[in-house]
């Protein structure tokens, strides 16, 4: 039997500014252990912030959101942070590395904020996500001399930096070139395929999603298929 990571359980979001708009209705899945699935939809659909909703970012909806079996209802702020930087690694389509810090010392910032190993083991841990993305002899160099392509690989090492139950991604091929992108696939099906890594992609790249193992489509609001 498949272990659940994730369970959206009848996910409903409203805005109210002025007017009430209903941008998410009745969303409910679940994700397994070892899953690359993709979100898709077109511009507005409200795939983004569905994303918000479950990496927790966003605790303003109704329904439940089970991560690891776990309710994510009215739990502190700081809990969900928590659980944020030990369960969830995110890549976005802007990497968000800090320019003033080397390679490595991006990589390392989520492991030394956990404080769950040593910063030796945290060193380790690190230099190791950066060989199995073949970016090791960058370790050294500062973000702003990478090109984009390696940024967005450094980020992806960054977000398994705390062995994360689950990656979430928002458009992380949105801003690379054809080659890249395909890098980039081919990374995280190997992140899928060799460390039963589980996936959860939100993209419009329709080359991107086809060739993942599940594709969960949106329309206005809802899933319209899974």
């Amino acid at each position: 039997m498949s272990e659940i990571i994730l369970e959206a359980q009848h996910i409903s979001k409203s805005f109210h500014d002025p007017v009430t708009i209903k941008v998410l209705n009745d969303i409910s899945f679940t994700i397994n252990k070892g899953e690359f699935v993709s979100i898709t939809g077109k511009s507005g659909c409200g795939k983004s912030t569905l994303l918000y909703i479950l990496s927790t970012m966003d605790t303003d909806y109704e329904g439940d959101l089970l991560i690891d079996k776990q309710s994510m209802k009215n739990k502190k702020e700081a809990d969900l942070a928590r659980l944020r930087n030990e369960k969830i690694g995110f890549v976005f389509q802007f990497h968000y590395l800090l320019n003033e810090f080397s390679v490595l010392q991006n990589v390392m910032l989520p492991g030394l904020k956990l404080n769950k190993y040593s910063e030796q083991e945290v060193e380790h841990r690190a230099m190791e996500h950066l060989k199995t993305l073949d970016i090791q002899k960058l370790y050294s160099k500062k973000a702003n001399q990478l090109s984009g392509g390696e940024k967005q690989r450094v980020a992806i090492a960054r977000a398994l930096i705390n062995d994360p139950y689950i990656i979430m991604g928002d458009e992380p091929t949105g801003n690379l070139d054809k080659k890249n992108s395909e890098i980039v696939f081919e990374i995280f099906k190997q992140l899928c395929d060799e460390h039963n890594q589980t996936l959860m992609i939100v993209t419009h790249d329709q080359s991107f999603s086809k060739k993942t193992n599940r594709i969960i489509e949106m329309e206005d609001g809802k899933i319209i298929s899974q």
